[in-house]
């Protein structure tokens, strides 16, 4: 049968534009695809300064921190992405979102459609607002491929009661964004929830009959997670770190800017006085002074390591290290970093926001607590920690249920089922 040939259409991937979960998600996506026998193309922006090494690299290859590995049916083409002045580093604030983010989905799918009315793609994929050009196209009965859309997070609807973890005026800035990504839903045959829990806010806010609506969790790949790091990384790093091997660790992960809420944690922790423990967290961020205020406001300052930007391999011997993972987000998406956690056999204390109760089972691979309660979430912490006995079988739940559920090669499947329905074969 002759290969299916997808466009994948985003802002960032890494090895090109950093390393967070969309960019790790991409990268990611692409690889297993061409794994399962497509040809990919990747449609994203130009990367700022010196491009790093683009290098063709097998599916569960571990990657490099500074390298963007593909499989031998992918290429990558780029467009431009123009920052307004003010708007901040690329893809970083609202106005840059709001702005140059937008015109950069019309380059992105104008790219598409052109390839499209060359017969090189059976189907286009858009992450975001990176195929708005694309469905414009659609709109005007001008692109035949069939579209799929992953809107990805929501981040620009804000959290769940349509908040923005108190910066009200987030909701103004983001209204260009959202009308980018309701034209890209309206466009689509097939509109992706990356979580079942997430489907009432895609059809709330996208306005997405349930018959286009579909749902495709974002993955992880295990068997990278597996090489990356094991017990050993483990007790190496806390050494390194001058931690005692039996002092429960605990685990946070993500880029430090208000909607985390590390400095909910912060406070949480601030009311765990007669119980050991340390917090390692491992990311950076705008909010880092805010975050530094509330350890000390909580002084907890000599039980915490703010780890900063790290290693693939040093990110995954610290999932090894932990006793316990903790995610105290005000609103989400999928959580990648949570997965990762899970595929390490951590059990997790989250937060109910975003697509977390799909993965943190209460009771079996860990504990939810309401996004932005610090007591609940302190309470949660303590009867985690009285119960160590129970967190090594929280944590295999954990890695079963990524397995059965999360793992790449059963989303790639699942996704190139959908496109293949769409294409007639």
């Amino acid at each position: 049968m002759t290969p299916l040939r997808v466009a994948v259409l985003s802002r960032a991937v890494a090895g090109l534009h950093g390393h967070g979960g969309l960019e790790r998600h991409v990268a990611d996506l692409v690889r297993h695809l061409d794994a399962r026998g497509a040809q990919v193309t990747l449609i994203t922006r130009r990367p700022h300064g010196a491009a790093p090494a683009v290098t063709a690299a097998a599916a569960g290859t571990a990657r490099t921190d500074w390298s963007l590995q593909l499989g031998q049916r992918t290429r990558v083409l780029m467009v431009p992405y123009l920052t307004f002045p003010f708007a901040g580093r690329r893809g970083t604030t609202v106005l840059d979102r709001s702005t140059a983010y937008p015109l950069f989905g019309l380059r992105a799918g104008r790219r598409a459609a052109g390839l499209v009315q060359a017969g090189e793609i059976d189907w286009v994929y858009g992450l975001g607002a990176s195929a708005l050009g694309y469905a414009h196209r659609r709109r005007r009965g001008a692109a035949s491929a069939p579209f799929i859309f992953n809107p990805q997070g929501l981040e620009e609807f804000g959290g769940p009661d349509g908040t923005y973890g108190g910066s009200p005026l987030k909701g103004l800035g983001y209204i260009p964004l959202q009308a980018a990504v309701r034209t890209c839903a309206s466009a689509a045959d097939r509109v992706i929830a990356t979580d079942r829990v997430l489907v009432p806010l895609v059809e709330r806010h996208l306005h997405v009959p349930s018959s286009r609506l579909v749902v495709v969790p974002n993955a992880i790949d295990l068997d990278m997670c597996d090489r990356l790091a094991g017990p050993a990384d483990g007790e190496s790093i806390r050494r390194r770190h001058g931690l005692d091997l039996a002092e429960p660790l605990l685990l946070s992960v993500g880029r430090v800017e208000q909607n985390k809420g590390l400095h909910v944690l912060a406070s949480a922790l601030g009311r765990l006085t007669g119980t050991p423990w340390r917090w390692v967290h491992v990311g950076e961020g705008p909010n880092r002074p805010t975050l530094e205020r509330a350890i000390d406001v909580g002084r907890i300052g000599d039980r915490v390591i703010l780890a900063g930007r790290t290693t693939d391999h040093d990110l995954h011997a610290w999932y090894e290290a932990a006793t316990l993972f903790v995610h105290p987000t005000l609103y989400e998406g999928s959580s990648l970093v949570t997965l990762e956690a899970m595929a390490h056999r951590r059990a997790v204390v989250a937060t109910e926001a975003g697509g977390l109760p799909d993965k943190v089972r209460p009771g079996t691979t860990g504990w939810l607590v309401p996004p932005g309660d610090a007591a609940a979430l302190a309470m949660a912490l303590a009867r985690a920690l009285e119960r160590p006995a129970d967190l090594p079988a929280m944590g295999r739940a954990g890695r079963e249920l990524a397995e059965r559920d999360f793992a790449w090669p059963v989303v790639a499947d699942r996704l190139l089922d959908i496109g293949a329905a769409l294409v007639g074969r």
